[in-house]
């Protein structure tokens, strides 16, 4: 089985795109495909197809109920904050050991495609000391897809990430630069300049798409590295 976790450089980057956009690709291509959204903040049942784990479950093809979201996204909370705060918000915790132990259950045994997506960015907390970070090193045998933008200041925040994941021995197998709506900065720039700084990792430059089960020579490029 192989698993890639989506992580990202901030929050509302792009991961849920990128990751419905290779559920859809992979099943193009005849695979069978899993995904877990395991943390969400910002979770309104009233708007849950909407949700994160909402679109995951549509690109699955699968019916969006409240069993089915509870299966790939256990862990939900209201505040639109990190993991952490968005828990005490509801007097709650997450249970670290129980999110690991939750990943790998859903990383054995299984002869497909695995696909978790991660909350905000790779530093975000998710405890009083654990990180996204310490949740993507804590997994074995699982390779990153790292999304970033391509706003003003993005270039920094990228690589600060890839040199976080790269330090914890995560490996990366592609850098994808989501272009940003309505930013002053070159797609193309942008990527070429992270690419420069990040030798040995593939850059992949992502245009704004109208939807995520559109076959783009980008997503095509991702999941063939994948």
């Amino acid at each position: 089985m192989s698993t890639t976790f989506i992580t990202a450089s901030g929050t509302e980057i792009g991961k849920t795109f990128v990751t419905a956009a290779l559920i859809y690709e992979f099943k193009r291509r005849g695979e069978t495909v899993r995904a877990l959204k395991p943390i969400v903040s910002g979770f309104d049942d009233n708007d849950a197809q909407e949700s994160d784990p909402g679109i995951l479950l549509t690109a699955l093809g699968e019916t969006l109920s409240p069993a089915a979201i509870a299966r790939i996204a256990p862990w939900r909370f209201t505040a639109p904050l990190s993991p952490d705060m968005a828990a005490r918000r509801e007097g709650r915790a997450i249970d670290f050991d129980a999110l690991v132990a939750f990943s790998r259950t859903a990383m054995k045994g299984q002869q497909n495609r695995l696909l978790i997506e991660g909350v905000g960015g790779v530093m975000v907390p998710l405890t009083t000391d654990q990180t996204v970070l310490d949740w993507i090193a804590a997994l074995d045998d699982v390779s990153a897809v790292l999304v970033g933008g391509s706003y003003l200041g993005a270039i920094s925040h990228t690589l600060t990430a890839l040199n976080a994941l790269n330090q914890s021995g995560v490996s990366v197998r592609a850098i994808v630069v989501n272009e940003t709506p309505g930013s002053t900065v070159d797609l193309d720039e942008t990527t070429a300049t992270i690419a420069r700084f990040a030798p040995g990792t593939t850059v992949i430059a992502w245009p704004r798409l109208a939807g995520p089960n559109i076959a783009h020579p980008a997503l095509q490029r991702l999941a063939d590295l994948l």
